[in-house]
């Protein structure tokens, strides 16, 4: 498509070019042949001069030789003046004649150039266009490529089993914590689910399966079909998602071991949404079944809920652990209250023995005052002292 494009521009173009150069050469040509043209004409007129004037000196010959010589040399005279004049206008013609040309000329050349020069634009915008244009090509033909392999990838029964544990493995990973879930775990009857949601009671462990039948849902949809053939898929389709439904049931729901429910993950919207939207009677026999059917859209709620629900639980856990610890700090309490008043009351005690030390202080302090203001009696000297007999 871009050479086509190329050719018919560039023809074009050529085209334009050959006008342009006609144009010039016919300009220059008619330059070439004005004075041989304008020579001729001078010509024609001098011998249709000299033919009259020939024809008039016939008719005059009666006539003096001397008023014959006067008409001659005036006419002469008049042809002469006549012959300078045309001759000057001839040259006036020429020179305004080449002047116009060269002004054509360049006109014509200063067009070319501006021609040329749009041209080249128009070309160069062209070109940018044609290179953008096969890189998209390039883009969409990726494009196309990448969604043949999806084609591919979502026929095959393995491939699209693999593309939905893959889906659902980023989904669970991103909302749940990793002692939350399990993934290939295999259950006490030997079979290997998807994967294994580990819940609180009285959930407890829901087993998620991430494998769906798609060959018959790619059948009714396909325009190429008859309408009886889509009709024979359609109701393929609803058989092969009532089996798959069952087989669930079947395999992952283990008394005592698993939930009451398990999940049948769909990784395409498009399958959820055409289940939901014409197949209710599958949708009510899933739920009979003890299966929920979910998108990525709703297994996403569904895992946010369950994610709340351990929260809550764990914040249950925590509430009893604070019950229980401020229980054992009631009791603490209640001791420390205990041996508050003791010390309380010991305390009282010092201050009460403490004031009794102090009475017995001032006392002592009073005694000691009386003491010291005692006067001591001079006693007499020995000599003085009579003898008895």
């Amino acid at each position: 498509m871009s050479e086509i494009v190329t050719f018919v521009l560039l023809l074009c173009i050529l085209i334009a070019v050959l006008w342009l150069v006609g144009k010039m050469l016919s300009l220059a040509r008619l330059q070439s042949m004005l004075p041989d043209v304008l020579a001729r004409a001078l010509e024609e007129k001098h011998l249709m001069m000299l033919r009259d004037l020939h024809d008039g000196l016939n008719k005059q010959s009666d006539r003096q030789a001397e008023h014959a010589r006067a008409d001659q040399e005036l006419i002469q005279t008049s042809f002469r003046n006549a012959t300078q004049h045309l001759s000057g206008s001839v040259e006036t013609l020429v020179k305004t004649m080449d002047t116009r040309l060269e002004q054509i000329s360049g006109k014509v050349a200063e067009r070319l150039d501006e021609g040329f020069k749009k041209t080249n634009e128009t070309f160069t915008n062209v070109m940018t266009r044609l290179a953008t244009i096969d890189e998209a090509q390039k883009k969409i033909d990726g494009l196309t490529t990448n969604v043949v392999s999806l084609q591919h990838l979502l026929g095959d029964k393995r491939s699209r089993g693999a593309f939905g544990e893959v889906q659902l493995e980023g989904l669970v990973r991103n909302i749940l914590p990793p002692d939350a879930y399990s993934f290939q775990e295999k259950l006490s009857n030997g079979n290997r689910v998807d994967c294994l949601l580990i819940l609180p009671p009285p959930t407890g462990k829901v087993p998620v399966d991430a494998k769906f039948p798609l060959e018959n849902y790619h059948r009714m949809l396909d325009q190429t079909l008859a309408e009886s053939d889509k009709l024979a898929a359609r109701k393929q389709f609803k058989l092969d998602i009532k089996k798959h439904i069952e087989d669930i049931s079947q395999k992952y729901l283990i008394r005592n071991e698993t939930s009451d429910g398990a999940v049948m993950f769909v990784p395409a919207e498009a399958v959820f949404a055409e289940i939901h939207a014409y197949h209710s009677d599958l949708v009510e026999y899933a739920m009979h079944q003890h299966v929920w059917i979910v998108s990525p859209t709703t297994l996403m709620a569904v895992l946010n809920t369950a994610r709340a629900v351990m929260k809550d639980v764990q914040m249950r856990e925590q509430v009893h652990i604070i019950q229980s610890e401020l229980g054992k700090l009631s009791v603490d309490f209640k001791r420390f209250d205990e041996r508050m008043k003791k010390l309380s009351e010991h305390i009282r005690q010092a201050n009460k023995d403490v004031d009794d030390v102090q009475i017995s202080s001032r006392n002592i302090s009073e005694q000691f005052a009386k003491i010291e203001a005692v006067e001591m009696q001079e006693l007499p000297e020995p000599s003085e002292i009579p003898n008895k007999p």
